[in-house]
């Protein structure tokens, strides 16, 4: 593991988190690099042929995409300023999906400059859109259709992506109309489809049925004459964030890839990306005090939900562990950050130990979803990002005071 207890007090790799705190301050992001690494090589032995596009609104830090451009992988994007940021990495743009209901104008130039691997199309009009601004840029663009396979995944409702009323992807009944509007657009190249039914899934047989339907659409959609020579099989691959629950299987994954769409004949991606950065960070944070209430005791963290969204968002699991170990027995608390918001709680009854002001804990598995969808609600600071390599470590994000937060307003001058 990347984040265990050496001589009493937690370590990512070979580095002290106590030592990052005293000058990074806390809260801050850590992240682990070995275990970025280990995470890409086991999907990458369970899967050798398959494209693996990093779907990086899970983690979008520079050095995160570099870390996975030097290992091989391709980047799936979902705006313009992820492209751009892909690009800057070193991740070419031949390796680069371009997923999303709303690309803009903007967006689509951009990406056809470019030169990316395909467009993930979701709608009917999306397509229509895409050939007026490959027309005017006298190219053609080569587009996947995303379809809706009408299966319901096992996870939360709010990040499931493949039943009929989610805004993601095309219907079953809409392909054939699909079908005719590129037939009718020189400027399209229609390569093949593309699958995403939702995140945080562990139930290979909700795969298993979205690969199905997809098989079947293929067959379909060739017999109509059509020339589909790629399939991207979406991501969404699950992260334990409890310690009961087991890891993902990725070589079962495997075989029902193998079973279902092994026969095509088609050139199989994969869009992983919280299964590849999740449990390679932690937030540290410190207590600030501990409020003993008539009824719950509060420790009240230096963190808070603009840092971390997801419990807020979510009603996420985070696991909750003080930096220095401890022998103390376990109480029940209330985990809440300092914001002026209900919402602002990581955990309710938590059972933890004594922590005192001034202790360090951090959250597990926050390395996906954590900085990337953090803010500066109550004019905070803006996270810090650190990562670990070995005994090294690098600030790779700085802390953003609301000083420097400033510095990018302006009032007018009659003001």
């Amino acid at each position: 593991m990347s984040f265990t207890l050496q001589y009493g007090t937690l370590h990512c790799e070979g580095v002290n988190l106590a030592e990052i705190a005293a000058e990074v301050g806390t809260p801050a992001y850590v992240y682990s690099a070995a275990r970025m690494r280990e995470n890409f090589a086991r999907l990458r032995r369970a899967l050798p042929d398959i494209g693996i596009c990093y779907a990086m609104k899970a983690n979008g830090n520079l050095a995160v995409l570099k870390l996975f451009a030097k290992l091989g992988a391709g980047a799936d994007i979902v705006s313009g300023g992820e492209l751009a940021r892909a690009l800057a990495a070193g991740i070419p743009a031949n390796k680069i999906v371009f997923s999303g209901v709303g690309k803009t104008a903007n967006e689509i130039d951009a990406a056809l400059k470019a030169g990316l691997h395909q467009f993930n199309v979701e709608s009917c009009e999306e397509l229509e859109q895409i050939a007026a601004r490959a027309r005017l840029l006298n190219t053609r663009a080569a587009v996947a259709l995303r379809v809706n396979p009408d299966v319901a995944a096992d996870t939360h409702h709010k990040i499931s992506t493949g039943s009929k009323g989610d805004k993601f992807g095309i219907d079953h009944e809409q392909l054939p109309h699909a079908l005719s509007i590129i037939k009718r657009l020189p400027a399209l190249e229609l390569v093949g489809l593309a699958v995403h039914i939702g995140s945080q899934l562990f139930d290979l047989e909700a795969y298993r049925q979205a690969y199905t339907v997809l098989a079947r659409m293929v067959r379909e959609l060739r017999a109509q004459g059509a020339s589909l020579t790629r399939l991207d099989l979406g991501g969404g691959m699950g992260v334990p964030y409890k310690a009961e629950q087991a890891p993902f299987d990725a070589p079962g994954y495997a075989k029902v890839v193998l079973d279902t769409v092994g026969d095509l004949g088609c050139a199989l991606t994969i869009e992983p990306g919280r299964h590849l950065v999740a449990d390679a960070g932690v937030l540290l944070t410190r207590v600030i005090l501990v409020k003993q209430g008539v009824a719950n005791r509060f420790i009240v963290l230096d963190g808070a939900m603009n840092d971390l969204i997801r419990p807020a968002l979510y009603e996420a699991y985070h696991n909750i562990r003080p930096v220095v170990d401890s022998s103390d027995p376990l109480s029940p608390a209330e985990v809440v950050g300092p914001i002026c918001e209900s919402s602002d709680v990581f955990a309710q009854s938590r059972m933890l130990p004594v922590l005192a002001p001034g202790e360090l804990v951090v959250l597990d598995t926050a390395g996906a979803y954590g900085a990337v969808m953090a803010g500066t609600y109550n004019a905070r600071d803006l996270v810090p990002e650190v990562l670990v390599d070995g005994a090294r470590w690098h600030i790779i994000r700085p802390r953003i005071t609301p000083a420097q937060q400033m510095s990018w307003e302006s009032a007018p001058d009659w003001l």
